[in-house]
Parts: structure tokens; C-alpha cells; sequence
């Protein structure tokens, strides 16, 4: 530094030691400065006090030289100290260059600024506060220090920032949000550390309303909140905590609607669970509010209920969101949009944000908006009426559709879509049977979904949607379009000769989508034997409890009736008469046929007749279902007709093995009235001279030695019952020639045989 340049009022001796490497020297200097200042001040000379913080500013603290840098920070701190209460007047000539020298390369320099600034803000206390920014900006700096002295001094210069804040009435929230918002996405521990604890501070001040600008630091709460740091965590957890607390106390004077932008993507565990605490808090503060935004909430909810114990808080408080949007939609959301009116929409400008994934379908970040999905909920709770929210059913079928497709979906998830799906067909039917054609092949999918409970849930929703009224109109149009789409054709009703043999597709009870369906099962079943032999009487079954059995084996008897595959048409029948035969479900339809007393149970047995004759054993045991002893001996004495195949007598022997069964209870019964019932004994001879001499063989000969008084055995004129007494049996029995023959020809024609063979057994 030139000592010849004129430093006046400063004296040469003063600006020697200033420049002194010794730091008493230095010390020596800023006494003699803080009582030249005094001076200044004991005679109002403004002038010459902001002309020595000039010097000391431009010419010292600014200098290139490190022992001048450290002589000017003690010589402005001796000022500040000697102009006491009146340093308010000179803060920013004071606090700017020190400031500076929070940057130097050399770390003793940057404690000496920090103990500077130190003396400068203890003496001016609250008078700081108009300067809080550019003070908050250093120490943010500073706090992530490497050197220990530095960060230790920036911790006192914190501190007593704090205290002042605290005390103050004056603070300017407004002009230090945008500097808090910018500084609280560092990734460095110590700043986040320093940023967090403002935070806290803030917070904890009552004259501070620092929830009005929570939108603005959310977002960056919750990157902290994914620290490697265990401490960093918890004070961010504290701090969430305590502005739920605050939402809960007071949620009208929260501004939500300036929530409604933020996106945050995050995948950390405690991310999510603090995330999913504020939405089912959320939830339950705004009500009805959420439903605009359901799509959102739903896209980052469903994934987490099929997390495992790990995670079990998160999935619970997923569960307890899911479970409190739900009841949400009612009745009133099946109102037509003309009924509600557009006025009352909320504004497109607050529509909610697209996430991501609701724009390309990309659920696998599980974070996608977590706090939007939080927030947005509640972005119109100040400005939109509770009653005129608008369910967003568009973007919920969406996720739902999404969340099917995606072969990620955990079980839980799957469930709690079908689970859904079912709820809205209840709550919306009307709405929801214009999504019912996209939904539809998506839903027939997931019955070859691997648990059984998904399964479940799954044939609830198809039933529902088979036998809701408002499926009565709205899918008339729309069942046939797809129908061309899916190259299935309805099949049209049975020909028969009389009323009883004519089949309707069902009951008044059903809907168009209740044939539809019919036809797509089966068709799946065609497609895909594996799933009707492991769930096809699973399924078959338990849509026999949600929808009447009588509708289920109706239309599916007259669907197969016009199947032209031939051998599939032959198992199903097998599928369906098993459990027709056995299943404790079919007990009332069991009950029905048994007696044929009224013309609708006639009409039924004729329907089934007609299809159960693509299995020739399946027809024998519906006639012992339905009494029909003398015809089931006529079909028996057709068998010899028949190509018998492993196959065949293995049908034959699960027959015998039903009689013995407790479904056969009243024909085993009836075997004691030999002269009434010598059919039914006759027709078991026939069983008997089909079979091998196998373990049925053996099983059926020994029922029939236990007959009483065999020589009794005499064909009789048998009185018909009235009942039925207008069935024609022998067009019964040219229909069942009609279909024997066509498996025949499609056997020979398989076998590359065009002449009639010889009748032989296949062993």
C-alpha cells in the first residue's frame, strides 16, 4: 500500500498499524480509529464518519493486500462499535465490504469478517434488519465452511441473527422468501442444516406468517427431507410437523390455491410417508374439494398399497387415502355435466397440472407429484363452493385403466383398482358405461391373473357392469360396435320347434353387456385351456353367487350351442355339468331341474339339453338330474353308435363315481320302487355293459346287486308326468343324432378318414 497517499482523517501512525501483520498492532489501530470516530460523532460530523469508512472500505478491506484486508475488518467494526445506536445510519457503507471478504481464499481472513460483522450487527441489532438478505446470503455461505473457526464464528453470527428476528416486529417476510426458496435447493449438508433451522425459527416467531409462503419452500423441504442425514432429517420432519399442526389449527387462512403448481418427483421412503400424512390430513380438512384432482392423488396412492412390511406405515397412510377418497364419490357424480353446468367447474387456470404420469402413462415414478398431489387437492378450498366440485371420472378411469395394464402392478394395487372400478359402477353407472367398452378387455384380461382374490374382485366389477340398469340403453349401441371390433357375432336363439326349446340371451334382470360378456368369457376359455382348466369352475362358479346361475348356464348353453369348435364346445359342457352336478353354489338351479314341474324349468332343460349333446355322457347325467330315465336309456342305447375312446369311458366312470355321490341321494332312493322306476335301472345296466371291468365296473355292479327283488325288473307303461308331458323326447333325441354326427365328421376328418369305421374301443 503507498503510505504516502493521503489517508486523512486517518493519521500515518494509525494506517501503519492497519497494515501491520501483527494483529495487536492491528487492535492498537481500531482503538485509536473507534476514538477518532467518537469524535465524529460527539460533533454531528456525518461527512468525515463516512469518509474514514470509505478509506477503510476501499482502501483496506478491499485491498490486494491480506495484513491491509484484516486491518480494515477491525477498523469498521471499531466504527460501528464507536457509533453505537447511530450505526444504523451507515449499516450498508459498514456491512458491504465485509461481506466481501466472506469469499477470500484465505480462511483467517474470512473468521476475521465473520467476527466483523459479528461486532457490526451486535451493536446495530434490529437496525440489521432492512440489510437481512444480503447478511442471510453470507452466513448461508459461510455455514458450509470447511474450515472449523470459520464455521464456528459463522454460528455465533447465526445465532445472534436469530435472536434479533425473534425480537423484532419488523422482519420482512416478503423480501426474504425469494432468497429462501433460491438457497434451500443446496445440496451441501451444512447449508441445508443453516437453511433448515431458519425455517424453524421463522415458524416458531407468531408475528411471522411464514405458511403463507409455503408453496414457495415446500418443494425444497421435502429434497431436504431426502438427506443422507440423519439430524438433517429429523429437523425437516419437525418442521413439516409443525406447519401440518399450523394447516390443521387455522385451514381456511391457508392460501392452498397457490399450492397448486408445485411438482415434486421424489422416491425416498420418508418422502412418500410424510407425503401421504399430509394427504390423508389434507383429505379430510378439504372433503369434496379433492375429487377434481382424484386422478392425481390416485396415480401416487395405488403403488404404495402393495408395499411390504418395510414400508408399512407409508402403504397404511396410502390406504387411509384411498379409503377417504372413496367415500367421497357419491350419487350426486352421476349427474350429467349440463345438470351441474359449466360456470360451476373450476377455473381452467386452475385446473390441476398434468403429471407425468398422466401424460404418458409412466407410473414407475413413484414420487410423480407428491406434493402436488397433496397440495393441488387443495388449490380451489378458497375459492370453489364444496357442492359444485366436479368429479374428475375421466382421468380416474385413466389411472385405473393404466394401473391394469401395467404387468408391474402389485396385487394390492390390482385389488384396490378393481375395488374402484366397482365403487364407481355403483356411484356412476351412468357415467361410467361410457368407459365400460375400453374397460371391457382389459377386465376379461385380469381373470387370468394369477391370485385369486384379484379374480374376485375382478368378476364383482364384470357383474356389476352385466347387470346394471344403466347398462340397459347406454351399452346397446356401443355392445354391437365392439362386437364387430372383437369379430364376435351373438349368436342367435336355438331353433326349436316348440316355445320351451326357443332360449332367450337372459333375464330381464340382465343387461346387453351381460350376453357380451358371456360370449368373451367363453371365448377366452377357447383361447387360453390352461385358464379353464385351473379356474374355469372357479370362475364359472362365483358368477353364479354375483349373477343368477340360471342366466349363467342359460346363455352359455345357447352360445356353445352355435360353437363350431367342436371339441371345446364338447369340454366346456363337461366344465359346466361338473359343476352344475357338484358345485354347493348351483343347489337351487339343481333343485329346479330336478322335478321339470313348471314350464320355465322345462324351457331350461331343453335349452341345456341341446348344447350338453356335444358331450353324450354330460346329456345321460343331466336326464339323471332331471328324472329323464326312460330317455337317458334311449341315449344309452345310442351309444353303441358312438366312437367309444379312453376318453368316453373315462366320462363314464366320474358318472358312476357321481351317482355314489350325495347329489344322487333321491335316484340312489328311487331304486328301491323297481316297478315305477325300471328305466333308471335299465339305464344303470347301460352303464354298466359300457364300462371295462374297472373299479367303476365293480362300484355301479355292486349298487345294482343291492336292488331289491330284481326279477321285478318288467318294463311297464310308464304314466308320464304332466309337467312336461308336452316335450317331444323324439326330437330330443334327432338332435342329439344331429350333433353326434357332426363331432364324428370332424373326428374322421381329423384322423384323415372319410368312410365310416369300424365301432371299436380305444384302450
Amino acid at each position: 500500500m503507498n503510505t504516502e497517499k493521503d489517508f486523512s482523517p486517518l493519521t500515518p501512525n494509525i494506517v501503519r498499524a492497519l497494515n501491520d501483520k501483527l494483529y495487536e498492532k492491528r487492535k492498537v489501530a481500531a482503538l485509536e480509529i473507534e476514538k477518532l470516530v467518537r469524535e465524529f460523532v460527539a460533533q454531528n460530523n456525518s461527512t468525515q464518519i463516512r469518509h474514514v469508512i470509505q478509506i477503510l472500505a476501499s482502501e483496506f478491506a478491499l485491498s490486494q493486500h491480506p495484513h491491509s484486508r484484516k486491518g480494515g475488518l477491525i477498523g469498521l467494526a471499531a466504527c460501528s462499535i464507536a457509533l453505537g445506536k447511530d450505526s444504523g445510519l451507515y449499516l450498508k457503507e459498514l456491512i458491504e465490504p465485509v461481506l466481501t471478504c466472506f469469499n477470500d481464499s484465505d480462511s483467517r481472513l474470512r473468521y476475521y469478517a465473520c467476527e466483523a460483522l459479528y461486532n457490526i450487527v451486535k451493536v446495530a441489532r434490529g437496525a440489521v434488519l432492512p440489510h437481512f438478505n444480503v447478511l442471510f446470503d453470507g452466513l448461508s455461505k459461510l455455514a458450509a465452511d470447511p474450515d472449523p473457526n470459520v464455521k464456528s464464528g459463522s454460528e455465533l453470527l447465526d445465532r445472534l441473527l436469530k435472536d434479533i428476528v425473534t425480537e423484532s416486529n419488523k422482519f420482512d417476510l416478503v423480501a426474504f422468501v425469494p432468497l429462501l426458496r433460491e438457497r434451500i435447493y443446496s445440496n451441501n449438508q451444512y447449508a441445508r442444516q443453516f437453511i433448515i433451522s431458519w425455517i424453524l425459527v421463522l415458524e416458531s416467531v407468531p408475528d411471522i406468517n411464514l405458511i403463507d409462503y409455503l408453496p414457495e419452500i415446500l418443494d425444497g423441504l421435502f429434497q431436504i427431507l431426502g438427506d443422507s442425514s440423519k439430524e438433517i432429517r429429523r429437523t425437516c420432519e419437525v418442521v413439516l410437523g409443525e406447519f401440518l399442526k399450523e394447516i390443521k389449527k387455522t385451514p381456511s387462512s391457508v392460501k392452498y390455491a397457490e399450492m397448486a403448481n408445485i411438482l415434486v418427483i421424489h422416491s425416498n421412503d420418508l418422502i412418500q410417508l410424510t407425503a401421504m400424512t399430509w394427504m390423508r390430513e389434507f383429505i379430510q380438512l378439504a372433503g369434496r374439494v379433492v375429487l377434481p384432482y382424484s386422478s392425481g392423488i390416485l396415480t401416487a396412492v395405488l403403488p404404495c398399497l402393495s408395499y411390504d412390511d418395510r414400508k408399512k406405515s407409508t402403504k397404511e397412510a396410502a390406504s387411509a387415502c384411498n379409503h377417504s377418497l372413496m367415500k367421497l364419490v357419491t350419487p350426486e357424480d352421476d349427474e350429467d355435466e349440463e345438470v351441474a353446468g359449466d360456470s360451476d367447474s373450476p377455473p381452467r387456470a386452475d385446473s390441476p397440472p398434468k403429471t407425468e404420469g398422466d401424460t404418458n402413462g409412466n407410473c414407475k415414478s413413484l414420487g410423480i407429484s407428491w406434493l402436488l398431489l397433496s397440495l393441488t387437492v387443495f388449490s380451489l378450498l378458497d375459492s370453489t363452493d364444496r357442492s359444485q366440485v366436479t368429479l374428475d371420472l375421466d382421468g380416474i378411469v385413466q389411472v385405473l385403466d393404466r394401473h391394469l395394464h401395467d404387468s408391474t402392478t402389485g396385487m394390492m394395487t390390482r385389488i384396490a383398482v378393481l375395488k374402484w372400478l366397482y365403487h364407481l359402477y355403483i356411484k356412476t353407472p351412468r357415467k361410467m358405461f361410457r368407459h365400460t367398452d375400453s374397460l371391457f378387455p382389459m377386465l376379461l384380461k385380469t381373470l387370468s391373473d394369477e391370485s385369486d382374490e384379484v379374480i374376485l374382485k375382478d368378476l364383482e366389477v364384470l357383474a356389476e357392469i352385466a347387470s346394471s340398469p344403466a347398462g340397459q340403453t347406454d351399452a346397446s349401441d356401443s355392445c354391437d360396435n365392439s362386437d364387430n371390433k372383437l369379430e364376435l357375432q351373438v349368436p342367435v336363439a336355438a331353433n326349436a320347434s316348440s316355445k320351451v326349446g326357443d332360449s332367450s340371451p337372459s333375464t330381464p334382470s340382465m343387461n346387453s353387456y351381460f350376453y357380451k360378456f358371456m360370449i368373451n368369457l367363453l371365448k377366452r376359455f377357447s383361447l387360453e385351456r390352461k385358464l379353464l382348466e385351473n379356474r374355469g369352475a372357479f370362475i364359472i362358479r362365483q358368477l353364479c353367487l354375483l349373477l343368477h346361475a340360471e342366466n349363467i348356464f342359460h346363455s352359455m348353453a345357447d352360445i356353445l350351442l352355435k360353437e363350431e369348435d367342436l371339441k371345446f364346445a364338447s369340454t366346456m359342457v363337461q366344465t359346466l355339468n361338473t359343476i352344475l352336478l357338484t358345485s354347493a353354489e348351483l343347489f337351487q338351479l339343481r333343485n329346479q331341474l330336478k322335478d321339470l314341474r313348471t314350464q320355465e324349468s322345462c324351457a331350461l332343460f331343453c335349452c341345456l339339453y341341446r348344447s350338453w349333446c356335444h358331450n353324450p355322457v354330460a346329456t345321460v347325467s343331466l336326464c339323471f338330474l332331471t328324472q329323464n330315465y326312460q330317455h337317458a336309456y334311449d341315449l344309452i342305447q345310442k351309444f353303441g353308435d358312438l366312437e367309444v375312446t379312453v376318453d368316453f369311458l373315462m366320462e363314464v366312470d366320474k358318472l358312476v363315481q357321481l351317482i355314489e355321490s350325495p347329489i344322487f341321494t333321491y335316484l340312489r332312493l328311487q331304486l328301491l320302487d323297481v316297478e315305477n322306476n325300471p328305466y333308471l335301472i335299465k339305464a344303470l345296466y347301460g352303464l354298466l355293459m359300457l364300462l371295462p371291468q374297472s373299479q367303476a365296473f365293480q362300484l355301479l355292479s355292486h349298487r345294482l346287486r343291492c336292488v331289491p327283488n330284481p326279477e321285478l325288473m318288467r318294463t311297464v307303461t310308464q304314466k308320464t308326468r304332466a309337467a312336461y308331458a308336452h316335450m317331444d323326447y323324439n326330437d330330443l333325441l334327432k338332435h342329439f343324432d344331429r350333433v353326434q354326427s357332426k363331432h364324428l365328421e370332424v373326428r374322421h376328418q381329423r384322423s384323415g378318414r372319410t368312410d365310416h369305421p369300424d365301432r371299436k374301443l380305444m384302450l
